[in-house]
């Protein structure tokens, strides 16, 4: 494996790893019948790890390498010194020269001090890689002595005296980044062409007693990564490469262990533009992590059969994957993914670097400590390595990452199977009264990093048992509502309600107290829009959330950006409760759903500015937390205060408002596509319209309101954002009748 994490497997054919032991499964882990799960939730398996970071010693740079066993991990790296957990850089430090030993348990330094050094250039470790029984630590990089004895890119170690062995001395040309170990063979790869003085292109074998042997596996391309597999048969080969002995087969191939011949070639199966970084197995599958740069890159990870090598399953994400490890059949990986959309995972968000998936399934879980990407090229985590000790099993990550969870760690960084200590977020909380004799209690799905299904409790007028309970499955990404219904009210009462989250473990504060008074007539306006369909109904009747509720059934809630100024008042329908404030530089609300194209539909919304820069009011779009790269079905302003209604097919096809409504009032803004084509309705009357334009774009997206790209749009604004007010924004599966639009502004009044 490149980075030699080690420790991971049954041995078999002279090859001997300690399998990792059944863990019991913590509380608060997936329940696939708890009320509210997603299908999703029901097959995923549990995650044993959990996500809260332990203390750890530092590094002063880069960790490349690790391997680890019997409680032990070593590190190799790019670095001169460590420190312990909370001291500053330049604090408290003590010389490692790329390479330091720590107990697994304890995350302090054991005592093994070994200094890596070059007598020229810089040296660096980047690959460990311990024997099936762990009395030598193998370490391959850049360096020319271990301890002031010279060595040539590859040493081996002495475990139980932490002393190089005199025994084991090759010469190897250039740098070796992988290295992977039997009884009797030492498998290396890098940027090398010679070993030992004879040929050997990238890739090599040595016995361990370091002498060359004829296993030849030619590559035209940097190696990055080696790996037997458990039988001991074949050898899975990883990196840069497009040919392996002469024949193509790029990025991955698996060769025999004895000869280095070539079994199973990879033409075209990884982008020309990616390569393969790691690569490690279980029992029954071989798992691949993969970089690219430029267009057309695949980024994530590919799950592999052993039996006949071919693809079990692959996986989409974009963000440069690094390091694979498998533990209780989840595959842990670090990388600085941002974009998972393609493969039903989170879409643009900030990179996550630190994800897990089961051997059988890519669907990401719930499991989301985080580093950042750090110092270097950068990308965060590079390394992975897991050991037993004391009845725990630990979890290692290096890398050039400086925080983890939010706080200041340098280099390395560990987790355990227990104890889980946190607590999933407060939930938000909105509440609604549209008809007499009912208070609906709507809340966003709350986030926890290493449990999806969680446990929510209601707390009616401050009373300590609850009223209702209810879980849900959500992830940091994907927070669906949720909804109950207390019949228990008159017209006319105040009540108030809190929740809490649960992951069985950990329990969340409440959320702050929201009071509803019963309502004593059914409401008008938003009756209506509930009959007459409406898919996505956001009233902006929250206090201080990220959550804007949706009334409908559909239970489509919107994420809130960038704190928009709630609870603006008066609201756009007479006796409504607030408005939202929009500030026209980056505030704007997403749907939490992902959505098909919409072949016919309305978008309404109430709108109140005074902008004289414009911007986007409501549309569709294929990303979340910055401008779409895809976007129309979508309604603007102009600087001079005209709207415009906007679909692609073919071309921009937009119709455009004669007169302006950045009046300071507030405006009824209807714009429908369907069969008879577009029409923008302002204040109950067809504005403009083109019977032509019957068609949008085909991409799947989100409804965004205050705000998206308007590039190459006509009249675009100044600005892509709406400066203003927005209230009652509501979606239809349907092209409204102008009828029924001259309907909706006549109850403006809450007749």
């Amino acid at each position: 494996m490149m980075n030699g994490s080690t420790g991971r497997r049954p041995g078999g054919s002279g090859r001997v790893r300690a399998a990792s032991a059944a863990l019991c499964l913590f509380a608060g882990a997936l329940t696939a019948t708890a009320a509210g799960a997603s299908p999703a939730a029901a097959l995923t398996p549990p995650v044993a790890i959990t996500a809260d970071d332990l203390t750890t010693w530092q590094t002063n740079g880069i960790v490349w390498a690790m391997a680890a066993r019997d409680g032990v991990v070593y590190a190799g790296g790019t670095f001169s010194t460590v420190r312990p957990p909370d001291a500053a850089a330049g604090t408290s430090e003590q010389p490692a020269v790329n390479f330091a030993a720590f107990d697994a348990a304890t995350g302090a330094p054991t005592g093994c001090d070994l200094s890596f050094t070059l007598s020229s250039g810089t040296a660096t470790v980047r690959a460990l890689a311990l024997s099936p029984d762990g009395g030598t630590l193998y370490a391959g990089g850049q360096f020319g002595a271990v301890n002031g004895v010279g060595v040539s890119n590859i040493a081996a170690v002495d475990t139980a005296t932490c002393t190089p062995r005199q025994d084991f001395k090759i010469a190897v040309s250039a740098t070796v980044r992988a290295l992977d170990a039997t009884e009797d063979t030492v498998y290396l790869g890098g940027d090398f062409n010679s070993v030992g003085g004879q040929t050997r292109n990238k890739f090599a074998a040595v016995t361990t007693g370091a002498d060359l042997l004829p296993w030849t596996a030619n590559a035209d391309e940097v190696a990055r990564a080696v790996e037997v597999t458990p039988d001991g048969q074949h050898v899975a080969l990883g990196g840069d490469f497009f040919t392996v002995n002469g024949t193509t087969s790029h990025a991955l191939a698996v060769v025999d262990a004895t000869t280095g011949a070539l079994t199973t070639s990879y033409p075209g199966f990884i982008p020309n533009t990616s390569t393969v970084q790691d690569l490690t197995t279980d029992a029954t599958g071989l798992y691949t992590a993969n970089e690219g740069t430029g267009g057309g890159v695949f980024d994530g990870r590919i799950a592999i059969d052993l039996d006949d090598y071919q693809q079990r399953w692959r996986d989409t994400c974009l963000g440069a994957t690094q390091a694979v490890l498998v533990h209780s059949g989840v595959l842990y990986s670090g990388s600085h993914a941002h974009d998972c959309a393609s493969m039903g995972g989170f879409p643009d968000q900030p990179r996550r670097h630190l994800l897990a998936q089961s051997v059988d399934d890519p669907t990401l879980l719930p499991w989301f400590p985080d580093t950042n990407d750090g110092i270097g090229e950068p990308v965060g985590p590079r390394v992975m390595a897991q050991t037993d000790k004391g009845g725990s099993h630990y979890l290692w990550v290096g890398g050039e990452f400086t925080t983890v969870n939010g706080a200041g760690q340098q280099g390395l960084t560990r987790f355990a199977d227990g104890p889980d200590t946190g607590a999933p977020w407060v939930p938000n909380v909105s509440l609604s009264t549209v008809a007499p004799g009912k208070i609906d209690v709507q809340w966003q799905t709350s986030f926890d990093t290493d449990d999806g299904e969680l446990t929510y409790r209601i707390y009616k007028d401050g009373a300590g048992t609850p009223v209702h309970t209810v879980s849900g499955y959500s992830l940091f990404w994907d927070r669906p509502q949720l909804k109950w219904t207390d019949t228990d009210v008159a017209a006319g009462e105040t009540h108030s309600y809190r929740i809490t989250a649960s992951d069985g473990t950990n329990t969340s504060a409440k959320s702050p107290a929201q009071s509803a008074t019963v309502a004593s007539s059914t409401q008008a306006y938003p009756a209506r829009v509930l009959s007459d369909g409406a898919s996505l109904y956001w009233r902006y009747d929250e206090g201080t959330s990220t959550f804007a509720a949706d009334t409908t059934g559909g239970l489509n809630n919107g994420f809130l950006r960038n704190a928009p100024a709630y609870r603006q008042t008066p609201a756009a329908i007479a006796g409504d409760s607030t408005a939202i404030g929009f500030d026209g530089a980056s505030e704007y609300a997403y749907s939490n759903k992902r959505h098909t194209q919409p072949t016919r539909f309305s978008v309404e919304t109430w709108i109140k500015t005074t902008t004289t820069r414009g911007g986007k009011i409501i549309g569709f779009g294929n990303l979340t937390m910055q401008n779409s790269t895809r976007f129309d079905k979508h309604v603007y302003m102009t600087d001079t205060g005209r709207l415009v209604f906007g679909v692609y097919s073919g071309g921009r096809r937009t119709v455009t408002t004669t007169g302006s409504y950045n009046d300071g009032a507030w405006h009824h803004v209807v714009a429908t596509q369907g069969p008879a084509g577009v029409a923008l309705y302002v204040d109950g009357q067809v504005r403009a319209s083109n019977f032509l334009y019957t068609s949008n774009e085909n991409y799947p997206g989100y409804w965004r309101v205050g705000g998206d790209n308007l590039a190459n749009w006509a009249n675009r604004p100044t600005s892509n954002f709406f400066a203003g007010q927005i209230d009652e924004t509501a979606v239809y599966p349907t092209a409204l009748s102008a009828s029924t639009v001259s309907a909706h502004y006549a109850l403006r009044t809450g007749e």
